[in-house]
């Protein structure tokens, strides 16, 4: 028996993405002449017809969910996208993921949209600066966003000064005075957010801060949020000769890359120096880290339950929604007796 011809094969030959294929399926205006001929040449050269999705075509429903994301290969961002997967899976709607990655995330979103407009969309961690949300503006297609808050959309945002405010608040209270923080190498909202709550917490409890304790790694992977950057990072404190006695990390990420190096060094987790990450990643159980738990997968499947419900619905509030996170107090910052 022939192998049925899909839409996924239409788009590989037309060389666009399916949500193209669907658009020009559609009729929508959305698209550039030159882009839908390519697309009607491929569906006649294939001989494709979209049996299964008729109906659906015929009600100009929504059939493709696009989810923009920095990177799909970091512990937190396979966890978030394991909220949406298994939440999708009850709606009867596919998704594709766009790796926008760390490095100008915004420019190649924009190219992204360029190459074709899906019929919704999920935006992980990327700031909907004034030329983004133009953009967003001209295409009637439901969106959220997770990460970044904006009045204009349903969003879904941490409480990242929060957070950064209860790691230092945490690490104060169990009787540290010199503490540092591990930084990512790539400034954002994000890290600026969580920075800035940690330097509050110290100047509230009235620790002094140190800046040669603020640190950040050398590798430019997933932004400096990497165990290689967790691990520069202590390399650069120990060839400053200066090492706290508690260390903040950005990230859980960072703090399994600090914690090898203090132990290649001979230090020892909390004995010598107490170190706590960000996320509450799964491996941090195992490895009894002290973190902030940032509800990754819950708030995956939160954001497509949205993004189904503003598909179906001709709502017109938006929907913003603030995570608060969660310490999580765990051996790695005991202090000892």
């Amino acid at each position: 028996m022939a192998k049925k011809t899909t839409i996924y094969d239409v788009a590989k030959k037309a060389g666009v993405a399916i949500s193209t294929v669907s658009r020009v399926l559609n009729q929508s205006p959305y698209v550039s002449e030159g882009t839908k001929s390519r697309v009607e040449k491929a569906i006649k050269e294939l001989d494709f017809y979209p049996q299964a999705n008729a109906r659906k075509l015929a009600r100009k429903e929504a059939q493709v969910i696009a989810v923009a994301v920095p990177t799909f290969t970091t512990p937190f961002f396979n966890e978030v996208l394991k909220g949406v997967k298994d939440e999708i899976k009850y709606l009867d709607l596919d998704f594709i993921i766009f790796n926008t990655g760390s490095d100008n995330p915004e420019a190649n979103f924009m190219k992204f949209l360029e190459k074709g407009i899906p019929d919704a969309l999920i935006i992980f961690s990327i700031e909907i600066t004034e030329p983004i949300h133009s953009r967003l503006k001209d295409i009637p297609i439901p969106v959220v966003l997770v990460g970044s808050n904006h009045m204009d959309y349903d969003h879904i945002y941490w409480d990242n000064y929060k957070g950064g405010f209860v790691a230092a608040q945490h690490l104060i209270e169990q009787g540290y005075t010199k503490i540092g923080m591990i930084r990512p190498h790539s400034r954002s909202s994000i890290s600026d957010q969580r920075e800035r709550g940690f330097r509050d917490a110290l100047k509230e409890f009235g620790i002094p801060m140190d800046e040669d304790f603020l640190v950040s790694g050398i590798t430019r992977k997933h932004a400096g949020f990497s165990e290689e950057a967790g691990a520069e990072a202590i390399n650069i404190l120990f060839s400053r000769n200066k090492m706290p006695e508690a260390l903040f990390c950005s990230n859980d990420a960072q703090a399994l890359g600090a914690i090898h190096a203090l132990n290649s060094r001979g230090l020892r987790v909390p004995d010598d120096i107490a170190v706590m990450g960000y996320d509450n990643i799964k491996i941090s159980k195992y490895l009894d880290l002290t973190t902030v738990d940032q509800k990754m997968y819950e708030v995956g499947k939160s954001a497509t339950q949205r993004l189904a419900y503003r598909i179906k619905n001709a709502v017109t509030e938006r929907w913003h929604t603030l995570i608060q996170p969660e310490l999580i107090v765990r051996p790695s910052t005991k202090k000892p007796k």
